[in-house]
This record gives C-alpha cells, sequence and structure tokens, in this order.
C-alpha cells in the first residue's frame, strides 16, 4: 500500500456526527474570502425548547468523547478487544480514567477549545486526527508544545492534507482572531529545515502518526518519512477555531430565540469575516487552504468554567 485513500481516513472517524446537532447549530459553513484559500463555518450553541442555551451539556458531551481524543487509537482498539474477550467494561474504563487525567486544571486552560476543534474537524469536516498530542505530555498541568492538533484529509490523487490546528477561546474576537491566526502560521509557512516549527510534529508523526489499523498506519507514516518518496506530496493546511463573547445571547432569564439568534449571527460574521481575512494577509497566509470555525459565546469564562467541571477538575 502506497497511497492513503478517502476511505482509509474515513474508517478512522470517531462519533456520531449528528450528536453535534444537540448542541451545536449551524449558522453558515464555507464562507469564503475573497483572495484567500479559507473557508469560514460558524456554529452557536444551541437553544432549547425552554430558550436556553446550554454550555454545561455542550461540556458534557465533550467529556463523553475524551478518550477519542486523548488516547491513541490503537491503544483503544486493544482494551475494546480486551473487554470484548472477557465481557467487561474494565480496559476501557480505565483508558477513559488515563484521559481525563491527561487534562490541566488550569482555570485559563485552553485544553477545551482545543478538544471542540478535534470533535468538529472529525465530526463535520471528517478530518481524523492522526497525532494524538495528549498522550505526549508529561506533566497534566502543562499544555503540550506544538499543534494544537494534526488532522488529515487527501486529494484524489493521493497529496496527503496535513492540517495543523488552532483553537483560542477568548473574551474578545479580534485578539482571538488575531492570536489563532499568529500561532498557525508558523506551521503553514516557514520554509523546510530543522528549526521549523513544524518539526518536532513531524518528527512524532513519523513514529506515532496512527490510523489504527496497522497496515494503514505504516502507509500513512511514509508520507513523514524523509527517505521516502511520499514525503514529497505532504500538502499543509490549517484547521483553526475561535470561541469568544457575543452580545446577542440575551442574559439576565429572558428566553432565547433561535432565529433571532442565528440572524444577529450572520450579520455579525460579516464583521468576523473582514477581521479574518485583515489578519490572512497579516500573516502571509492567503494561499493556505484553512477551514476556520468561528464560535460565538454567552461567555469564553463560563464555558471553560464548565468544562472543567465537566471533567471533574474543578468546582
Amino acid at each position: 500500500m502506497s497511497n492513503i485513500t478517502d476511505a482509509d481516513l474515513a474508517a478512522a472517524l470517531t462519533g456520531d456526527p449528528e450528536a453535534l446537532d444537540i448542541h451545536l447549530s449551524l449558522i453558515e459553513r464555507d464562507v469564503l474570502i475573497d483572495g484567500h484559500a479559507v473557508k469560514v463555518h460558524c456554529h452557536c450553541l444551541a437553544v432549547d425548547a425552554n430558550g436556553r442555551v446550554q454550555p454545561y451539556r455542550l461540556a458534557e458531551f465533550m467529556r463523553n468523547a475524551v478518550a477519542d481524543y486523548a488516547i491513541p487509537r490503537f491503544q483503544l482498539a486493544k482494551a475494546k478487544e480486551r473487554d470484548q474477550k472477557y465481557k467487561s467494561t474494565e480496559a476501557v474504563t480505565a483508558l477513559v480514567e488515563q484521559a481525563k487525567r491527561s487534562f490541566t486544571d488550569l482555570a485559563k486552560t485552553g485544553e477545551g477549545g482545543e478538544m471542540l476543534l478535534f470533535l468538529l474537524a472529525e465530526r463535520f469536516l471528517k478530518l481524523p486526527q492522526i497525532l494524538c498530542k495528549m498522550d505526549l505530555k508529561t506533566d497534566s498541568r502543562m499544555h503540550y508544545h506544538g499543534a494544537d492538533g494534526v488532522y488529515a484529509g487527501v486529494t484524489p490523487d493521493g497529496v496527503l492534507k496535513l492540517y495543523w490546528g488552532e483553537s483560542k477561546v477568548y473574551k474578545n474576537v479580534v485578539s482571538a482572531i488575531q492570536d489563532c491566526l499568529s500561532s498557525l502560521a508558523p506551521f503553514l509557512v516557514e520554509p523546510e529545515h530543522e528549526d521549523a516549527e513544524r518539526e518536532r510534529d513531524l518528527i512524532l508523526l513519523s513514529d506515532k502518526a496512527d490510523l489504527s489499523d496497522p497496515a494503514l498506519t505504516e502507509a500513512l507514516k511514509r508520507y513523514f518519512d524523509k527517505t521516502s518518496i511520499q514525503s514529497r506530496r505532504v500538502q499543509y493546511c490549517g484547521v483553526a477555531l475561535i470561541g469568544f463573547d457575543a452580545e446577542f445571547y440575551p442574559g439576565g432569564g429572558v428566553k432565547a430565540i433561535g432565529d433571532q439568534l442565528a440572524e444577529a449571527a450572520r450579520l455579525a460574521l460579516e464583521t468576523w469575516r473582514k477581521k479574518i481575512g485583515e489578519r490572512l494577509q497579516t500573516e502571509k497566509l492567503d494561499q493556505f487552504e484553512i477551514e476556520f470555525f468561528c464560535l460565538p459565546l454567552p461567555s469564553a469564562d463560563e464555558f471553560r468554567k464548565a468544562f472543567l467541571k465537566a471533567m471533574g477538575i474543578a468546582e
């Protein structure tokens, strides 16, 4: 096997895509910005029949996928085989607990945004995660240095599209856009050399890239082997997520109306789109393919608190 196919990557995807719709409402997708190869996607928190948005339910949904995000696929596959053999859930449960312990309890953690990026990349864009960064952490209170995620797509002629991930959850949308694209830029624009920002992750991919199936994983790793011709068939792309405070969510117990919320988000999206375009120009990212998620929130701080609470690492 030499080339990875769409079907190979699809087989590695995790989770039910429709479960996203319970917690996030799609406002717009594939919004283009003139002169750039970016697609902007916008979601808001879903409004229930009581006129409420439920960030804590979103955080609990994220928690339930923690092992898919934080445990390498091959380890999960082995645990599932063992549990099936012994008619138990012991091995998988142990990995779930291991995954939860890998998250930091720092109040300003960005790991909730990173995990939400994972869920949207896999379930919305159908791009599987191919490097499990949480498994590489040596201290739960530290963040892993490198991209916030590494995901893969493939072209019809077998070129691997490597998506470097970056996420920022801030109060201010402009700061989130600036810092997100500033952090993403080096992974895309730097020339190939040993001191490039992406180099450490590329070395890790050559050893730890994972599609669960051993034959597929070995085929994938050849794209990151500098002695293989396949290493010339890798295209760098980006996948980014920003979460930020949005004033159009009603406060003080006032009921939200889904259609009104969606319309307010669509109007605001025009401003966000312009700011994204300006920053793409500044960072010289005009010609790079980037999937860019905008997630307006009632409160970025409350989202972080909800995530830490759901994970059981904060009150």
